[in-house]
This record gives structure tokens, sequence and C-alpha cells, in this order.
């Protein structure tokens, strides 16, 4: 394999590129090859998705479960008088 050097990466693209090789637990190394990688269309990309659900857990629904759903609970949106 060839080594290759890159000059001229500042202050804020090293912090970065270290702060995101720490967070996937990975070296700069292998991240700018990933990153070379994906750039370059060799590789897929990786996708961080940061979910505020747990559906990448669970699943989801579909719209028609959805909907069912929604008219098996439509009564409890009926307020009652008495």
């Amino acid at each position: 394999m060839k080594s290759m050097t890159v000059r001229g990466i500042d202050e804020d693209i090293s912090r970065i590129l270290k702060d995101k090789a720490k967070r996937e637990g990975t070296s700069v190394n292998s991240l700018l090859l990933r990153i070379v990688k994906e750039g370059l269309g060799m590789a897929k990309r990786k996708r961080n998705v940061i979910h505020s659900d747990l559906d990448h857990l669970t699943g989801g629904w579909s719209e028609e479960e959805y909907l069912e759903f929604q008219r098996k609970i439509s009564d409890f949106e009926v307020v009652d008088e008495d």
C-alpha cells in the first residue's frame, strides 16, 4: 500500500477529524480513508442518522396502519359532557 502526506490541514480540520474519529471509535487514518473512498465513489456513504424516536429500533407504521389506529382511537377524542 502507498503512503501519502496531506499538507495544509489547519487546526479546525484536525480537531474535527480527531473528534469524529473518536466518536466513531476509529483512527483518524481509517476515517480519512473512508472519506476519500466515499468522495471518489468507491464506497457507499455511511449514514450517521440521529433519531429522535425509536423507529430505528422498533420499526414504524405504514400510512394504512396509522390511519387504522387513528380510526380505532377516535372515540377517545370525544368529550362526554355528562
